[in-house]
């Protein structure tokens, strides 16, 4: 009866989503819907060390090197929250931001693009994130799906690359990383050598299960090959900044990448039985790890998408 009732449950979700889902919003209305208030929204600091930060707003994490070279960032939110992070990295003794690198192209990453690129800061991002820029997507989140408008061409990145490229920026050596679709077709990892640290965009969430935007070319075998690339990148010591949620390490995106590798293994094993999506559901692939990463539906919705295409 239980099971009955949670397949009833699920095909009622599934039916109420997709009709609301019909229609795409825009940045206010989408904002509205998640409860985002950029007119209240404050910008808070962890200080990593000396010159190495990262910011917290509204939308994805944002690294920050500070040093005798200038202020490079990784990931600049939106435009509503460009004066409020000037402040906090002035407070920090950044006197202008001269690099901003696009982990990916969505707009909780990238919309302060439109900004900076205006006034002039050098926009980096990996090849296929600057043309998924230059034309209109819709990001299917499932409950809603986002019409991200082509940025013009002053806030689309200037430099670009494919697999990998390097910084040699404030004393260190700052690598950039490609390992294929994963979250978006356009991921970077940005592997801050002297500081032992990681920023990994989306491709690791430490808020919840991940986001698969599988309609745009994202996996769910993608995410777990891009996060074990990582892995074997950096060491036991590295400091791991997820796209959102806490600063963690290591240990974490290790356990990461075992849970996903699980949740995959089971939905594919039931795709290969020809199980529909209302029944997977039903089946709770992510039972035991609900209670540690939230509410599991973005995440058996999106890779059984990419699972099954």
């Amino acid at each position: 009866m239980n099971r009955l009732l949670r397949g009833l449950s699920a095909i009622a979700i599934l039916s109420a989503v997709q009709a609301h889902a019909e229609e795409t919003m825009h940045l206010d209305e989408l904002a509205t819907a998640f409860g985002w208030d950029f007119e209240s929204a404050q910008v808070t600091v962890e200080t990593l060390e000396e010159g190495f930060h990262v910011l917290f707003g509204v939308g994805g994490n944002i690294a920050v090197s500070i040093g005798e070279d200038g202020t490079l960032l990784v990931d600049d939110q939106f435009p509503q929250m460009i004066s409020r992070i000037d402040e906090a990295l002035a407070a920090l003794g950044s006197d202008g931001i001269d690099f901003t690198i696009n982990t990916h192209w969505h707009f909780d990453h990238a919309e302060g693009n439109l900004t900076l690129g205006p006034r002039g800061t050098w926009l980096v991002s990996q090849a296929n994130s600057r043309a998924m820029m230059a034309d209109p997507h819709v990001v299917n989140l499932v409950n809603f799906k986002y019409l991200q408008e082509p940025y013009p061409m002053d806030a689309r990145p200037v430099i670009t690359y494919d697999d990998r490229m390097q910084f040699h920026f404030n004393g260190e050596q700052v690598d950039l990383v490609h390992f294929g679709p994963a979250h978006t077709t356009g991921d970077t990892a940005v592997i801050f050598r002297k500081r032992n640290a990681v920023h990994l965009g989306d491709v690791f969430n430490n808020s919840g299960y991940p986001f698969i935007d599988a309609d745009n070319g994202g996996s769910i075998d993608g995410v777990i090959e891009f996060c074990a690339s990582v892995r074997d990148e950096i060491d036991e010591d590295t400091t791991v900044i997820p796209g959102h949620g806490p600063v963690t390490d290591y240990q974490a995106l290790v356990d990461y990448i075992d849970m996903l590798t699980v949740v995959r293994d089971r939905i594919q094993a039931m795709v290969a039985e020809g199980k529909s999506l209302v029944e997977v559901v039903a089946a709770r692939p992510t039972a035991e790890f609900d209670e540690r990463y939230g509410d599991p539906g973005l995440l058996v919705n999106r890779a059984y998408a990419s699972l099954t295409k």
